[in-house]
């Protein structure tokens, strides 16, 4: 069985980066762990290093993690499902909010099981995705602070995530006049301006985060060091902390140019052939692993002798060129992994999952 490690040290050593640079700057933060997919042996490897808060975006995760640690505050980071709330309300201390009737169930729901539910009001600042439209901020509160069991405790906004909207520091200092708006106009304290994700990171560094912007939401650049503003990896942490290991199951040398009428394969693609290489061979490994799993444009052979050939289903082929590392049937070849491909990975029951101390 193919299997993925999670990288114990590095993982803590990326994590008292990030806590350091958010402590410098007085912002609070939590761990993004959807891309866990309910893994409780990682996830107990995250709440030890001593976060206060994680997010997640499936119920189902948000009961694992309090079944770990009862403790931590968890925050659901997607506007509730309305069949969902019994449990929202059950297992997330917050959740993030965009319509006014969601948030009437939750307080009816809160009040049923003698909660407080705390939300934070997601805005829409340019991505489209969720938010409260800017000019209906205003009354959308009005209407929330009524609600009883019921306290808003932050604004917020997404960004890059569906468009690639990028967050740059006038959109971070409108989001921060809502909040200012809001505490003026109703006498209240808003404690959060929850601007800040794994993109917004890169803005501390080059001092154009705006001071009111105290709560990020971090869970790609915490777990693959990636600067997901413009998408390299900062140089500063550790790429690494997840590594994939897959066993040859086949291994011979062979033609290089299929041969035969050429048709569509299983995703429907179709593919042409340089024919000056006709009569060319490479040593061809197939591995257990496939798109079942992960999309081959998502892994990345460690070794510079491999390259990815294609995939089907649930095996992709590997070309080894010359075979120089003298690989045999049985061998482990090792790759990397982008966010959307750990995300798939840990998501596939197929894939063993390790801790490598």
């Amino acid at each position: 069985m193919a299997y993925i490690t999670l990288d114990q040290k590095k993982l803590k050593e990326n994590y008292a980066y990030l806590d350091k640079l958010f402590g410098k700057h007085n912002i609070d933060w939590a761990i993004v762990t959807k891309m866990l997919c309910g893994n409780k042996t990682y996830l107990k490897e995250v709440l030890d290093m001593g976060i206060q808060q994680v997010c997640d975006s499936r119920v189902s995760n948000l009961k694992a993690i309090k079944s770990v640690n009862p403790n931590i505050e968890t925050i659901y980071i997607k506007p509730p499902p309305k069949r969902s709330i019994p449990n929202i309300i059950r297992y997330s201390d917050i959740s993030m909010n965009t319509s006014f009737e969601t948030v009437k169930l939750l307080s009816d729901e809160a009040v049923k099981q003698n909660k407080n539910h705390k939300i934070i009001i997601m805005i829409e600042m340019g991505e489209l995705r969720e938010g409260v439209l800017r000019d209906e901020v205003v009354d959308f509160y009005s209407r929330v602070f009524e609600l009883p069991n019921i306290e808003v405790i932050g604004i917020g906004t997404n960004l890059s995530c569906l468009y690639g909207v990028l967050p740059n520091q006038d959109k971070l200092i409108q989001l921060s006049l809502y909040k200012q708006l809001i505490e003026q106009k109703f006498n209240i304290k808003i404690p959060y301006v929850s601007g800040g994700s794994s993109v917004t990171i890169p803005l501390i560094n080059q001092g154009l985060l705006p001071e009111s912007v105290n709560h990020f939401r971090v869970g790609e650049t915490l777990f693959l060091g990636t600067n997901v503003y413009d998408g390299t990896p900062f140089d500063f942490m550790h790429n690494d902390v997840f590594r994939i290991y897959a066993e040859i199951i086949e291994l011979f040398e062979k033609p290089t140019i299929p041969q035969g009428d050429m048709g569509h394969n299983v995703e429907g693609d179709t593919f042409e052939f340089d024919q000056d290489k006709s009569g060319e061979t490479s040593y061809r490994a197939l591995i257990d692993l496939g798109l079942l799993d992960i999309e081959q444009n998502h892994l990345f052979p460690t070794s510079d002798s491999c390259s990815l050939a294609g995939a089907s289903s649930d095996m992709i082929v590997v070309d080894l060129g010359k075979n120089i590392k003298n690989y045999k049937v049985g061998d482990l070849l090792e790759f990397k992994t982008d966010y959307m491909g750990a995300l798939r990975l840990l998501n596939s029951r197929y894939i063993d999952k390790k801790v490598e101390k």
